[in-house]
């Protein structure tokens, strides 16, 4: 564990793990989440800009709960964030479906490639194995 300074406030605090930010800036953005929660499913056909002046939440906090994943909205919604790869329109997340495909591919294509490299030089798996010379029972 160490003791750094909050990304919020600057206070210092003990990080053990997740986000930077301390006991009191989490629990104040739990405040904030639930407030922004029950206040889009009251109001589901609300603007990001409406949900941000009727709350008082940052159109930064609310894109950051999107992006995160923490917040999900409905698909009929006027909310959205775009994917950061293409730019398309996403209600949640940082990526589209297409995007997220294709990165998922390329990573199993890397892992497959580097799996092929790390393997045994010998194709027969005898050959790896120890080998004890056989001593006579004369000596």
């Amino acid at each position: 564990m160490e003791v750094i300074n909050c990304k919020k406030c600057n206070r210092l605090f003990q990080y053990i793990a997740g986000r930077m930010i301390c006991p009191i800036c989490q629990e104040e953005e739990e405040k904030e989440f639930k407030l922004l929660k029950e206040y889009l499913y009251e109001h589901p056909r609300a603007t990001m800009i409406e949900v941000s002046e009727a709350t008082g939440i940052s159109i930064q906090a609310i894109k950051h709960y999107l992006r995160e994943g923490r917040l999900i909205i409905t698909n009929d919604s006027p909310i959205g964030i775009e994917c950061e790869k293409c730019g398309a329109e996403i209600k949640t997340g940082r990526f589209c479906e297409r995007c997220a495909y294709e990165l998922e591919m390329g990573m199993r294509l890397i892992t497959n490639e580097l799996k092929e490299k790390t393997k045994a030089p010998y194709p027969n798996s005898s050959k790896s194995k120890m080998h004890y010379l056989k001593r006579n029972k004369d000596n």
